[in-house]
């Protein structure tokens, strides 16, 4: 029995108390309100990109370590390429046969050049004498079947003259053919084996290798990422419905939590006007302003793009809000109060409040 009327004192003592609680209270400020989007991403290097074989294989040799520095062009990994290697020396040597195969060829087009010439003279010769007869025919000199054997000698001849120029076109376009053919076959060997060297795209340092000597590689396994040496930027990343408010050239603060506790300035420099359709997202560029003093590839980043600055206006904190348009005043008042610009904590107040007034915090 005692036990309970102790108990019931002690509840009635805590809900007198809580009766009496003060309401948390703050004064509306004279201050500053940026409007900005949310960005989310990481740091890059400029013309950072992940190597990939254009060819299937076993990894034979690494030629670079992390941390090289990397020319343009220069050979990064060889993957094995013995059969790359016996196709391009059939190749090759198809491609020298072929050359002694043309030089036969040069030697029959020249044997057709000089048939072709005969037939054009013989051709000549008998559109003449024909030419003769037949204007001679009108006056019965020349009988019905001399003139016949005489037409027909024209027309054998012209026959022949067209037979040797195009068999003559013949063997030059089989001539071109075979060269251009060949040429390309060796071509495209020599191309297939190049590319069991992997070589480098651009200039810069090699920040990572991704895979190990004797493994299987295949066009989609990654096997290095490199980028530009000691420049860098950010790639970030805007939901849709914040992208309509995003313009180049805008200022961003970034932080990161490799600098906890700094922010630093950045500027949008490109939009990819596509967006993600599985985050939702946009992606955008930028590039420090002050750059920090320390960046390695792929740290985390975290950036609040201003769109729009309002200086020495009326500013209260969010949290005072009541269903975004009112205030609590006299401790039970509600009062509505016109919005303007708001960041993460503070809001402007356009009309219904002044900065000697008291409001609340809400319950």
């Amino acid at each position: 029995m005692r036990y309970f009327l102790i108990s019931s004192i002690v509840i009635g003592f805590l809900l007198i108390s809580c009766s009496k609680k003060e309401l948390t209270e703050t004064q509306p400020k004279k201050g500053d309100v940026t409007e900005s989007v949310y960005a989310s991403g990481i740091v890059k290097a400029e013309n950072q990109y992940i190597v990939f074989s254009t060819v299937n294989g076993v990894l034979q040799t690494i030629n670079v370590e992390v941390g090289q520095t990397i020319t343009e062009g220069q050979a990064l990994f060889q993957i094995e390429s013995d059969k790359a290697n016996l196709n391009t020396e059939n190749a090759q040597l198809a491609y020298q046969l072929s050359k002694q195969d043309n030089n036969y060829i040069r030697d029959k087009i020249s044997e057709m050049e000089t048939k072709v010439q005969a037939a054009k003279d013989k051709l000549a010769l008998d559109l003449s004498i024909y030419n003769r007869n037949k204007n001679i025919k009108k006056y019965n000199i020349i009988s019905e079947v001399d003139y016949e054997r005489i037409e027909l000698a024209y027309k054998n001849s012209k026959s022949n003259y067209e037979a040797a120029v195009k068999q003559l076109a013949q063997l030059k376009s089989q001539l071109q053919n075979d060269q251009i053919r060949n040429s390309i076959n060796l071509k495209i060997s020599q191309k297939t084996k190049a590319d069991y060297t992997i070589k480098s795209a651009f200039y810069g340092e090699l920040f990572d290798v991704l895979v190990k000597k004797g493994s299987m590689v295949t066009t989609q396994t990654p096997l290095a990422i490199i980028g530009k040496k000691n420049s860098y930027l950010l790639e970030l990343e805007v939901d849709e419905n914040d992208m309509v408010r995003v313009k180049l050239g805008q200022t961003m603060l970034v932080s990161m939590d490799s600098y906890k506790g700094k922010v630093f300035e950045a500027t949008v420099d490109k939009i990819y006007p596509i967006m993600d359709e599985r985050s939702r997202t946009f992606k955008i560029e930028a590039h420090f302003l002050n750059t920090p003093q320390q960046l390695y590839p792929n740290l985390t980043a975290e950036a609040n793009i201003v769109i729009k600055v309002r200086k020495d206006v009326i500013t209260i904190p969010k949290s005072y809000l009541i269903d975004g348009e009112y205030v609590l005043v006299n401790k039970d008042e509600k009062r509505k109060v016109k919005v303007g610009l708001s960041d993460y904590q503070n809001a402007e107040i356009l009309s219904g409040l002044t900065v000697d007034e008291t409001i609340y915090l809400p319950q």
